[in-house]
Parts: structure tokens; C-alpha cells; sequence
């Protein structure tokens, strides 16, 4: 009798579904087993019935075949991020490098060179762009210069203020050092005028005549 092939598809009948998943996983089973054994391969398998119920077939641990498949998963994960990686930064490496390029090209055409290759739309364009940064350079010396002068007359003006107060400072010395001259001299002349003893009347004595004499210097002190 030919065997019919069975539609894939789900077993609405529970009792046939039951069936037909006990065969098929025992056969699964199987058939793992064979390829671990004629191939010499690491095989784990783990199936969950329809009712929740687990199986599992390993030809070693199933923790060991878990972790190593972990463990190769990430493995994939990071050569994935690093290829892309290496793919996103050699094109930024190739946007750079054309960048450097142009700028390299703008600035010998700038400074007058490499200009046979230009056409002269292009000539009229560089020149054109040329007059324009002489014009910005123009305005920049131009500021720069104002903002000079601005601050050289400040401190023109501050010099000023400043040689203003030294010279009241030295008026002020000056007047200062006349008056302490002027009272050095005046005691020096002071000091060289000689002193005059008070004048006193002193009574001189005599055994019949009684007169007074007029005598400058320091009183005289008389015995009796």
C-alpha cells in the first residue's frame, strides 16, 4: 500500500495531535542522536509539547550546549557591530580624505596655482572669491587697527592723568622742603644772636657816701 503524504498543517483532533507528536519527537530524538554520533557533532535539542511538558536530547550537558551557543551568538553579535563599524569608519575615512583633497586643490588655486585645468567660469569664480577674501581681510586689519588706536589713546589719556598727579606730588614736596628750609634758617639766626642779661640796680655802700650804679650782667649777691 503507497503512503499517503500527510498535509502539514495543524491536527485539529487532540488525541491524533497527541499521537503524532509522541512519533515524531521520538524520531526527531532519534535522528539527533545519529547526527551526533556519525558526525561527531554537539547536539542539543529541547521540545515543549503542546501541554507545556519539556523534553530535551544533549550528547553532552545541555548547560554546556546552552552557554556555547550563548556564548557563539554574541561572538556573531560583536563581528556583525565591528564589521559595520570598520565599514562605517573607512567611509568616513574616504568623506575625510576627498574633503582634504578639495581643500588642498581650493587652496593652491587660491594662491595661484593648478589653474591650467580651469576653465574660465571657473577663473571668474576664483577670482571672484579672491576679491571677496581680500575684502574680509580689508575689514578684519581694518578693526583690528581701530581697536588700537582706541586702546593707545587710553592709555594716552591715563599717562597723561598720571604725569598730572606727579607733578602736584612734586609741587607739594617742593613747598614742603622751602618751608622746612625756611625754619633751618630762621633757627640759625636765632641761634647767633647772644642773649642779654636782665638790667639791675645794684646799691654800693661806702662809709659816708651812698650811690647807685647802672651795671649790666647777672646780679651780684651781697654779704651783709
Amino acid at each position: 500500500m503507497v503512503r499517503q503524504r500527510i498535509q502539514i498543517k495543524k491536527i485539529d483532533n487532540v488525541t491524533a495531535r497527541q499521537v503524532t507528536f509522541s512519533k515524531r519527537r521520538r524520531g526527531l530524538i532519534k535522528k539527533a542522536h545519529e547526527l551526533s554520533t556519525l558526525c561527531d557533532a554537539e547536539i542539543g535539542l529541547i521540545v515543549f509539547s503542546s501541554t507545556g511538558k519539556l523534553f530535551e536530547f544533549s550528547n553532552s550537558r545541555m548547560t554546556q550546549v546552552i552557554q556555547r551557543h550563548m556564548l557563539h551568538a554574541d561572538n556573531l553579535n560583536r563581528l556583525e557591530e565591528s564589521s559595520l563599524q570598520i565599514e562605517a569608519e573607512d567611509s568616513l575615512r574616504d568623506i575625510l580624505s576627498k574633503e582634504l583633497e578639495d581643500k588642498t586643490r581650493d587652496l593652491s588655486q587660491i594662491n595661484g596655482e593648478e589653474l591650467e585645468a580651469l576653465g574660465l567660469d571657473e577663473l571668474m569664480k576664483l577670482e571672484r572669491q579672491v576679491e571677496r577674501g581680500q575684502t574680509k581681510i580689508r575689514r578684519a586689519k581694518g578693526e583690528k587697527l581701530r581697536k588700537e588706536i582706541v586702546t593707545l589713546k587710553g592709555k594716552e589719556i591715563q599717562t597723561a592723568k598720571e604725569n598730572e598727579m606727579l607733578k602736584e606730588q612734586m609741587k607739594d614736596v617742593s613747598k614742603e622742603r622751602l618751608s622746612l628750609l625756611n625754619l633751618a634758617k630762621t633757627a640759625e639766626s636765632d641761634a647767633s644772636v647772644p642773649s642779654i642779661a636782665p638790667i639791675q640796680w645794684l646799691p654800693k655802700h661806702d662809709n659816708s657816701i651812698s650811690n647807685t650804679f647802672l651795671t649790666l650782667g647777672p646780679p651780684v649777691q651781697t654779704t651783709e
